[in-house]
């Protein structure tokens, strides 16, 4: 799979990833019932000691996580804003991880919004080390080629 398939297929899931924390953080802000399918198993995590770190809904941490994944991916594409995507995701991953851990052996209790975030995040986290690894795609912008030269082609005078 190529890098620019990578990128898209991590804007749209990060995108989703967006959606989600902002339902959550409506939900926690609007003090409505969360969406849930096995009983009140969401709303047991999502109202408990961990739901809030430092006074901060753990929601909103992970919209603004979820913000920032997506603001690395807007920007034209090079090593640093791959690295930026990859740490950025390595840590909403082990976040997750902590908050799942939680859920499981603290509240023994699963909220399925956050277990598909979680998910989220890990296929985030998967696409990004590719993404990274990767590194450039074929052809990538050589240093002094104009701004939206992905090809490199307006680079070597062949219209893009």
């Amino acid at each position: 799979m190529g890098a620019r398939i990578l990128r898209w297929v991590s804007l749209l899931i990060a995108l989703l990833g967006v959606a989600l924390a902002s339902y959550l953080t409506y939900v926690h802000y609007a003090g409505i019932k969360p969406l849930c399918t096995a009983g009140n198993t969401c709303l047991k995590v999502q109202t408990s000691v961990y739901s809030h770190i430092l006074g901060i809904p753990v929601a909103l941490i992970g919209l603004i996580g979820y913000v920032l994944v997506l603001a690395t991916l807007l920007p034209r594409q090079g090593e640093n804003t791959r690295l930026a995507t990859l740490l950025l995701t390595a840590g909403g991953f082990a976040f997750s991880a902590y908050l799942t851990y939680r859920e499981l052996f603290s509240l023994h209790a699963v909220c399925e919004e956050c277990a598909t975030s979680a998910v989220i995040m890990t296929l985030l986290l998967i696409l990004s080390v590719w993404r990274f690894l990767l590194g450039e795609p074929t052809g990538s912008t050589h240093v002094g080629a104009p701004a939206g030269s992905e090809s490199g082609e307006l680079a070597a005078g062949i219209p893009g």
